[in-house]
């Protein structure tokens, strides 16, 4: 259940793929440049004719990264299927581990129990804590929003806003926007959830929904139907999750299997997302790159 970085990441992946990507690249294969020059190989060979088929799943929060990067690496390896099934991080997790899946999804740390599998963080995401457009209250300390979930707090007004029960909506077990939120803001297994949805999309379409309901989403997910408070004082960006002041924040995880041996295509495939040129694809799906 080890996590590795990008920059091992792509040590590994370059042993690993290094036989069938780059004739004699053995000897070299430890080293970060050489790790690079399979990354950029991959990404500079569309003539290789490269094909075959990479299943992921599991978290529905990356489900815009994901998209990105399955459109900018078909442009490189337009032969090899890409298929993405958001059915949740722990679904994802365990996809990895029976092989049914070539790479989980999981925007959340690995359990200690979910072993035989490496979760490797491929972006960062905040969790923003989403109001009604219209709701009077802008900031939220932790203590607040912990006391809003937990049902201890159950009107607006006292927190500065509308005279108006407090909705609390939140992800079904298993999701790893709720693991990460739950365990960040020490509520879990405490919640006073009103509905439990099964993705963050529903969430966001939830709250926009209800002038009194409280939630929480993916910030590459957050549209302009809600709005996103600050959390004492800090507002959920690129920026403040990247340097750590917004604190509810979590890993968007690429979870493989220690014991199975990646095809070629899966090898390219996870070269790709990262690499450097994948950067810009993540940012611009709303999640916070490493590199």
């Amino acid at each position: 259940m080890d996590r590795i970085n990008r920059r091992d990441f792509l040590k590994v992946i370059g042993a690993a793929g290094c036989a069938a990507a780059l004739a004699g690249c053995g000897a070299s294969a430890n080293s970060a440049s050489s790790a690079a020059s399979v990354s950029s190989a991959a990404a500079a060979s569309p003539a290789a004719s490269l094909s075959g088929k990479v299943a992921t799943g599991g978290s529905t929060s990356m489900e815009k990264v994901m998209s990105a990067l399955m459109e900018g690496f078909a442009e490189i390896h337009p032969d090899v299927d890409v298929t993405y099934d958001p059915t949740g991080s722990g679904a994802g997790v365990t996809g990895a581990i029976d092989g049914t899946l070539d790479i989980g999804l999981a925007s959340r740390k690995l359990h200690d129990d979910e072993t035989g599998v490496t979760a490797t963080t491929v972006a960062l995401d905040g969790i923003a804590i989403v109001v009604g457009k219209d709701n009077a209250v802008s900031d939220l300390t932790i203590d607040q929003i912990a006391s809003i979930f937990t049902g201890e707090t159950k009107n607006w007004k006292d927190l500065g806003g509308a005279d108006a029960e407090i909705v609390v909506i939140g992800r079904e077990a298993g999701s790893g926007t709720r693991d990460g939120f739950e365990s960040i803001v020490d509520v879990a297994d405490k919640c006073a959830y009103v509905q439990e949805l099964t993705a963050t999309g529903a969430v966001i379409s939830a709250v926009a929904g209800n002038a009194a309901a409280i939630g929480y989403a993916s910030l590459s997910a957050l549209d302009d139907s809600v709005k996103a408070v600050t959390v004492a004082g800090v507002e959920c960006s690129e920026d403040t999750v990247l340097d750590g002041s917004y604190t509810i924040q979590r890993p968007l995880n690429f979870v493989t299997n220690d014991a199975k041996a990646p095809s070629e295509a899966v090898q390219a495939f996870l070269a790709f997302a990262a690499g450097a040129d994948a950067a810009e694809l993540i940012r611009s799906a709303g999640a916070v790159p490493m590199a």
